[in-house]
């Protein structure tokens, strides 16, 4: 037997992962500012890159979040 769909600490779990994700994102750029110029710019392009998919995170977890937020209502 499935157990039943428990949401109520989704709100939670999403906002989590978007200040992990945003602590992350902010490594990384910190990271880039001082070692930028001494990386290989492939290694440079792979960050921005996934700095960009964290900022595509970070706007998907909060649209989730008001979701979620709504159905608790």
């Amino acid at each position: 037997m499935s157990k039943p769909d428990n949401r109520k600490d989704n709100v939670d779990h999403l906002q989590n992962a978007v200040v992990s994700t945003i602590e992350n994102y902010r490594e990384a750029e910190d990271y880039l500012e001082e070692f930028g110029d001494e990386i290989p710019e492939r290694e440079k392009t792979q960050i921005e890159k996934k700095n960009e998919r964290r900022k595509h995170s970070i706007s998907g977890f909060r649209e989730e979040i008001k979701d979620e937020a709504k159905h608790q209502q």
